[in-house]
């Protein structure tokens, strides 16, 4: 078993992300879903569709949840999500550098993959004079 990977983001960015790492890698080596909350969107209606793509994913080892915006609709429905009894852990600011480096360590637990998803988005900034 492996933790399942839950983009949880605003409409047009989980997708995207998705899209994108598949392209790059052929193939996600994690289940992964994506849940993208429309802007307009009420949280309390859309939560019980999120807990189900939640469930979809997780085979037992708990989802990691990744999202945009720390504090925006998304986030605050995985700090809910979170909650509801699946083993979860939630990171923000969701970038490819982030999704990429998760998808290399597939064996990771979820207590381990948070940081290295962290750490995927740290070292996916880079300063240069280009």
């Amino acid at each position: 078993m492996a933790v399942g990977i839950l983009l949880l983001t605003h409409e047009g960015i989980g997708s995207a992300m998705r899209d994108a790492a598949t392209r790059l890698l052929t193939q996600l080596p994690l289940r992964t879903e994506v849940f993208e909350v429309p802007f307009d969107a009420d949280p309390d209606t859309v939560l019980p569709q999120a807990s189900a793509k939640m469930r979809r994913v997780d085979s037992g080892d708990g989802v990691l949840i990744l999202t945009d915006l720390y504090g925006a609709s998304p986030s605050n429905v995985a700090a809910e999500l979170a909650r509801l009894g699946t083993p979860a852990r939630r990171v923000s600011a969701l970038s490819l550098p982030m999704l990429l480096r998760v998808m290399n360590y597939p064996e990771l637990t979820l207590a381990d993959l948070p940081a290295t998803a962290a750490a995927g988005a740290r070292n996916g900034v880079l300063l240069d004079d280009a």
